[in-house]
């Protein structure tokens, strides 16, 4: 009796060893992996749009004539920062969601870099404590946000690997169904580069 239980429990230790094998657990583990490293790009994403109106209220009290560009980013804040761009996890493997929220966050990096271009014309604003201020924590979230993103293509990179290799693709698409995560992939070339933002007035 005690042999037969010996070698049932090897049996199952096998059988459980050959699952593990086969992705049952390797599989959403790496999905798991690249769905939270996701939702650190999201963070990084919101903190900026967090800063805008910080950036709102000191442009328009120190230069009115560059109202017109602070409105581009005003509105590519608003159409970044609409639900129904935002991605779901289930949205994670759509190419065509991803080229969208990807489209709305660069025009936003866009609008931003163009504006803070623009007022480095104004020496007053450069000197302004806030704005200091605000540069200082524009320049740490752009850092973070590449960050943020290699990290997660890292994590696709990894997840999609395991789900086309042998044996845990066996479990990938048996048990699990799973599908290639997409990658953050800038739309236009050098788009996930952070800005160099340098607004010290230059020595005369």
């Amino acid at each position: 009796m005690n042999r037969i239980i010996a070698i049932r429990t090897a049996l199952l230790g096998a059988f459980a060893l050959a699952l593990s094998a086969c992705g049952i657990n390797s599989v959403p583990t790496a999905e798991e992996n690249a769905k939270a490293k996701w939702a650190d790009v999201e963070a990084q994403f919101q903190r900026r749009a967090n800063l805008i109106p910080n950036l709102e209220q000191i442009v328009m009290s120190s230069a009115e004539q560059e109202r017109e560009t602070l409105n581009e980013v005003i509105e590519a804040r608003a159409s970044a920062t609409r639900p129904e761009i935002q991605l779901g996890e289930g949205d994670l493997n759509d190419p065509a969601k991803m080229q969208q929220y990807q489209q709305a966050q660069n025009t936003l990096g866009g609008a931003l870099s163009r504006l803070l271009v623009s007022v480095e014309r104004y020496p007053e604003l450069r000197s302004q404590e806030n704005f200091g201020r605000f540069m200082t924590q524009l320049e740490g979230t752009e850092n973070r946000i590449s960050v943020a993103i290699r990290d997660y293509n890292e994590a696709v990179r990894q997840y999609n690997t395991t789900i086309r290799t042998f044996p845990d693709t066996i479990g990938a698409n048996i048990i699990h169904g799973a599908e290639p995560m997409v990658p953050y992939e800038a739309v236009s070339e050098g788009a996930e580069v952070a800005p160099e933002l340098d607004m010290r007035s230059e020595s005369n």
